[in-house]
């Protein structure tokens, strides 16, 4: 089974993913900023983060790009209700980039592909 970290400060949109992808058969951890995220990161091991950009006064942006240098295995997908940050370099960092959306297919199919491309990768032993 596949673990999974959610980065969002809306209580509620943690709440739906969790939900959402524990049904699609994954175990679901959840964090409500950078700092909480960073923590559970040194507690747990984690196969994917899926990662809000704007947190209340925190940004994602800073967490990927940590999450890169430190963890560079562990693929990073952002979740952001603003798609103009596809543009933006630093986001190019990240392993996928979804816009949210009340309907979840995408960000489910996107996670899918993002730990298919990790679990080839592994197998290849990159």
């Amino acid at each position: 089974m596949n673990r999974l970290l959610v980065v969002d400060d809306e209580a509620n949109i943690r709440l739906l993913y969790a939900e959402e992808l524990a049904d699609e058969g994954y175990e679901v951890v959840t964090a409500a900023g950078t700092a909480e995220a960073v923590e559970k990161l040194r507690e747990a091991a984690f196969d994917l983060v899926v990662l809000d950009i704007k947190l209340k006064n925190e940004s994602g942006i800073d967490l990927l790009q940590k999450l890169v240098k430190e963890r560079h295995d562990m693929p990073v997908i952002l979740c952001s209700a603003f798609s103009c940050y596809k543009d933006d370099f630093s986001a190019w960092l990240a392993d996928g980039y979804v816009v949210k959306s009340g309907d979840l297919s995408e960000l489910k199919q996107e996670i899918a592909r993002v730990l298919a491309k990790k679990a080839q990768r592994q197998r290849a032993g990159l």
